[in-house]
């Protein structure tokens, strides 16, 4: 390998030329574009030096490529993601990482026999209030944790309208895998796969293909019980807000993109700054600085490690890989059929019995 990655941002929509101006800015990175629209291919030729090519086979074929971003619909997600491995090319994914997370295992698994980077973008892993809520999990900041509520609003869908591929449920999955990704990922993060999903309700508000709002209760034998209520139809929200709430036996932990609060009733040993009552940290004081800043620094940083790791070799660390997105494929797929069925899926852990407390008067 050069001294620069040479990487190919393919699709080149709203999150795809996000990306290809992150990379086309990165000093380790040779870019390339790639897009299945004759517009946008005659407006970059015109404006920019570098390559585009409009048919990803022919990119494959004619260009030794490092590695990949991957900014397409949905559906397309799979496909390509097979093609670039199987040539040995290191992939960045967006989110959702594969409609079927049957795909998304196979996949995991691929990267990982092979060797390469594999990184899906689900970006609120970079987020310093969130990667703080995790870290004070980690640290048993608040103790045994009881209950959790992973929300996330926004105004995406606010009126009848033509279906476009985020919309359409075969090519984008609705709201579950548009918006309910980003904090179930978020939960995928802090606790794993849950062990149960049940009470799943996918309802349409707008929309008459597809899902507009997300609700779901998730068990894990071993941690929490968490809700999660998700709703892209609502105008209330200038943008999308995505918010994690924790309560524990110490305490309590809420986080969003700005900031994390913490409140706890004792001090934990080893954690410092965090004194008896309510600490709040900003986003801005979690937050390394980057190389580059554009739409969020999480975005920057995701793309940095990524491209650092395939320059390293694939000695660097990303959040944010192709297992993590696996998990919260399989959470969405328990979520579909719990919807569908009335019945919970997946199984709790049978306990042991506990003993017979002895009783007085009035049940006491």
């Amino acid at each position: 390998m050069s001294d620069k990655v040479k990487i190919a941002v393919v699709g080149l929509g709203k999150m795809g030329l996000s990306h290809f101006a992150m990379v086309n800015a990165h000093p380790r990175a040779r870019t390339i574009a790639c897009d299945g629209s004759g517009f946008m291919i005659d407006v970059l030729s015109k404006n920019i030096t570098t390559p585009v090519y409009r048919d990803y086979d022919d990119l494959l074929a004619k260009e030794d490529l490092d590695a990949v971003v991957i900014a397409t619909p949905s559906r397309l997600h799979a496909p390509m993601v097979q093609a670039a491995l199987d040539k040995g090319i290191n992939v960045f994914c967006e989110k959702p990482f594969c409609l079927n997370w049957a795909d998304s295992q196979r996949l995991t698994d691929l990267a990982a026999a092979k060797g390469l980077i594999a990184q899906v973008g689900y970006h609120y892993r970079y987020v310093g209030a969130f990667a703080e809520m995790k870290r004070l999990i980690d640290a048993g900041a608040i103790g045994r944790i009881t209950h959790v509520m992973a929300e996330a609003y926004g105004p995406v869908v606010l009126r009848p309208k033509r279906t476009t591929w985020r919309t359409d449920k075969a090519e984008g999955g609705g709201c579950l895998y548009d918006y309910a990704a980003h904090p179930l990922n978020l939960l995928n993060w802090f606790f794993g796969t849950p062990d149960q999903v049940m009470g799943s309700h996918l309802g349409q508000v707008f929309s008459e293909g597809t899902d507009d709002e997300v609700f779901s209760t998730l068990r894990w034998d071993d941690g929490p019980t968490a809700q999660l209520s998700v709703n892209w139809s609502d105008e209330s929200h200038r943008k999308m807000s995505t918010k994690i709430s924790l309560i524990g036996t110490n305490g309590r932990l809420y986080a969003d993109r700005q900031e994390c609060q913490a409140y706890l009733r004792k001090p934990v040993d080893g954690l410092d700054g965090y004194d008896t009552g309510w600490t709040v940290k900003y986003t801005t004081e979690l937050t390394q600085d980057r190389w580059f800043y554009l739409r969020g620094e999480e975005y920057s940083a995701q793309l940095d490690d990524f491209i650092e790791a395939v320059a390293a070799g694939g000695a660097g660390a990303v959040q944010n890989d192709f297992a993590s997105a696996t998990q919260t494929d399989k959470t969405m797929a328990m979520i579909i059929e719990n919807a569908e069925t009335g019945q919970n899926v997946g199984e709790a852990r049978a306990m042991a019995p506990q003993p017979a407390k002895k009783r007085g008067w009035f049940g006491r």
